[in-house]
């Protein structure tokens, strides 16, 4: 999942860009960076359901900010 992101910053570095590597992995991962704190204040919801997928217990099923087009462009 995270390859996708870290793919984008590594196709925009150039050798003439100058914008360092980190500052570029930082502006990809950004919303993903939000997301934990806006589910511990209730901004966005997650529940626990064991056996909801083979590798995660994360059932997400509330996140209008973080992971939607709409909230990115905010």
């Amino acid at each position: 999942m995270f390859v996708g992101h870290y793919g984008v910053a590594f196709a925009v570095k150039t050798e003439r860009n100058k914008i360092p590597l980190w500052v570029l992995f930082v502006a990809v991962q950004l919303l993903d960076f939000l997301w934990a704190p806006f589910v511990l204040l209730g901004i966005e919801k997650v529940r626990f359901v064991p056996g909801i997928t083979a590798t995660n217990a994360l059932d997400l099923y509330y996140m209008p900010y973080t992971h939607s087009l709409l909230g990115a462009l905010f």
